[in-house]
């Protein structure tokens, strides 16, 4: 099986410390930093999970380096502070772009490669417009989005889209208009996954951290799919992946 992920990517870095007292000239906490701990964030995490899945990963990402830097109590794992550095990046090259067609893609070092399926991880830096991704999900097949974009028509030719219920409500409208909501899978955290209209709950577990597990769910979801042809139970797998990394510090893979 061999994937292709394309979308924008990030340093995932998480800085843990001990917090004790308010600072003196304002009331905001003295934060004492102990360790560190850097991963590979957005697209790139999913890439780590696919490839944890066992099956084969390709990429196409941005080049410069995003980071975003969480501040983290080391007793209460209670965030603190976040700062992202370096928050845009350039768009995808035109050329690479165009060659992602028929299921084919050109990767550095290894030339033209066929994939049986892309998703598209787009946390809206800047590396993919709404053009881009309405071109690749028009001349591939098995294509999955997940998009912090505004939602419109470049967007139906997708196969599955996944988006959050935050994400679900903002976009409302969109879906009242047309028929894509049959292809929508909503995540709703501990409550599970909404697709077409049913509720697939999971079971709670102790979690310690929800960074990049939308990115496990995303990973583990078209893993499955690729080898069952079934939503359903991508669906089941890829909850249980998730389970996984939320009961793990930081960014994880499953």
């Amino acid at each position: 099986m061999k994937i292709l992920v394309v979308g924008d990517s990030c340093k995932d870095v998480f800085v843990y410390g001990k917090v004790k007292r308010l600072s003196p000239e304002a009331p905001v906490p003295v934060f004492n930093p102990v360790k560190e701990k850097v991963n590979d964030g957005m697209a790139k995490n999913v890439v780590n999970n696919v490839e944890a899945l066992k099956s084969t990963v390709y990429s196409i990402t941005n080049k410069n380096n995003i980071r975003k830097i969480r501040y983290v109590d080391d007793k209460s794992n209670q965030l603190v502070l976040r700062v992202d550095e370096h928050d845009y990046c350039d768009r995808i090259d035109e050329v690479l772009l165009s060659a992602i067609q028929d299921n084919k893609c050109h990767i550095a070092m290894a030339g033209e490669v066929d994939v049986d399926a892309i998703i598209i991880s787009d946390y809206c830096k800047g590396f993919l417009e709404e053009d881009d991704i309405q071109f690749i999900c028009e001349n591939n097949d098995n294509v999955f989005v997940d998009t912090k974009k505004k939602l419109g028509d470049w967007v139906r030719h997708v196969d599955y889209l996944k988006i959050n219920d935050l994400e679900y409500e903002q976009n409302q409208d969109f879906f009242d208009d047309n028929d894509i909501f049959d292809k929508t899978i909503i995540t709703k955290g501990n409550k599970g996954c909404l697709f077409q209209g049913k509720l697939h709950p999971t079971k709670n577990v102790p979690v310690k951290d929800i960074s990049g597990a939308g990115d496990t769910f995303l990973a583990g979801l078209v893993v499955e799919y690729m080898r069952t042809k079934d939503i359903v139970k991508a669906i089941g797998f890829a909850q249980e992946c998730t389970k996984i990394v939320v009961q793990k510090h930081g960014v994880s893979t499953v």
